[in-house]
């Protein structure tokens, strides 16, 4: 198991030490692609790019977007005045993704700009759009995309990913002691995430003390019930598990929206009205019935495949635990060991966990318990735990 690093302070600034790595990856790998999103993180990060870019003579900066067809206009008016910029080469794909709908058991995938759906487009195809490349397959996610358009390539794709946004974002970055902001892929290919380390507070404050132009949906979100709840401030089409949550705020700031955003996906008129209650955010089962045979009933909303893939996860999750203790599943209280429970099965069960998220809170979750228990990690193992060299 690989060991993870704490976390320590140093004594430089976050937008010091951001441009730093930029400069790194250019003097080490030759050239620098931005992913951008339109959203606050990228929009920083592609300001600190052109800044580093500028001062080693390498603009202009190359720059891909990944239109996912569903979101918002200020988003689009943000694009296109970025794809004007003099020191960008930008890239408008509107390619058919595939992208987690949290909406629908029954269909928990969608395509944007599917051109079997063409009438239930929230939106038209924009005129510079790129609809079509040799290296994409139908199915396709953009990890999978950008994999195969960046393999074997000298050029390092860098993306907004902040580990504040997630502790699994954070124990990627803690793995290794150096370059530990540098995924190499399969393939050859090479991401970086240089704004790690960055808060919410620090990204805007790169757009402010710039004046840097910026998406003007978060202007609209400052009027609503996210006002100052930066994390919660999505710009990303609102299906899957996370933004879902925010489906219902397309009513009240962009209602000419409104109709085709709940009518785009299977489910989201159902998600749009409940995503907010317990129906959509906990597994809470009957009290006659135990969380496995709870789970059991979950599994068979699912259709084919799909049914195929969460027990495949849920009984991965179940070796899992076999392997590290002796003990039972508990029934609602995390395992020290292991961090699992029936209840939180029943949790991955409901999402579905397509993108493997849920199971990865595990280690955080042992730890949790360890907490509770008042039990360090080693005292857990050595209570509870199996050899697993064995």
């Amino acid at each position: 198991m690989a060991q993870h690093r704490k976390k320590q302070e140093i004594d430089i600034d976050v937008e010091t030490k951001a441009k730093e790595r930029i400069r790194y990856l250019y003097e080490t790998f030759g050239d620098v692609a931005v992913a951008f999103s339109a959203g606050k993180d990228s929009n920083a990060l592609l300001e600190l790019v052109i800044e580093v870019a500028n001062e080693l003579g390498k603009t202009p900066v190359r720059v891909v977007f990944f239109d996912e067809e569903a979101i918002h206009p200020p988003t689009i008016e943000f694009a296109e005045r970025t794809a004007q910029r003099e020191d960008v080469i930008f890239e408008w794909y509107c390619l058919e993704f595939k992208h987690r709908n949290a909406c629908s058991n029954d269909e928990p995938f969608w395509h944007c700009w599917d051109k079997r759906y063409e009438h239930l487009w929230v939106r038209e195809m924009p005129d510079c759009a790129i609809t079509e490349h040799s290296a994409f397959t139908f199915g396709d996610t953009v990890p999978d995309f950008c994999n195969k358009i960046f393999e074997y390539s000298n050029t390092v794709l860098v993306l907004g990913i902040r580990t504040q946004e997630s502790l699994r974002r954070l124990r990627a970055v803690l793995k290794k002691k150096n370059e530990n902001y540098i995924i190499r892929r399969k393939h050859g290919s090479m991401v970086a995430y240089p704004i790690y380390d960055m808060s919410s507070v620090d990204v805007w404050k790169v757009i402010a003390d710039r004046n840097a132009d910026y998406n003007r949906t978060y202007d609209v979100f400052n009027r609503t019930r996210l006002h100052d709840r930066l994390l919660h401030q999505r710009v990303c089409p609102p299906y899957g598990e996370e933004p879902l949550r925010g489906l219902d705020l397309y009513a009240e700031c962009f209602p000419e929206l409104w109709h085709k955003m709940i009518n785009r996906v299977p489910g989201a008129a159902t998600a749009a009205r409940y995503g907010n209650t317990e129906l959509y955010s906990r597994a809470e089962k009957p009290d006659n019935w135990t969380y496995r045979e709870y789970i059991e009933n979950i599994v068979q909303t699912y259709q084919g495949k799909y049914r195929e893939q969460v027990v495949d996860n849920i009984n991965s999750m179940m070796r899992y635990h076999a392997k590290r203790t002796a003990d039972p599943i508990p029934e609602e209280f995390d395992h020290v060991v292991t961090g699992l429970s029936y209840k939180f099965l029943a949790k991955a069960a409901v999402r579905g966990d397509f993108k493997n998220r849920v199971s990865q809170m595990l280690v955080e979750r042992a730890e949790k318990a360890c907490n509770r228990e008042g039990l360090t990690k080693e005292e857990a193992q050595e209570l509870h735990g199996r050899d697993i060299n064995l």
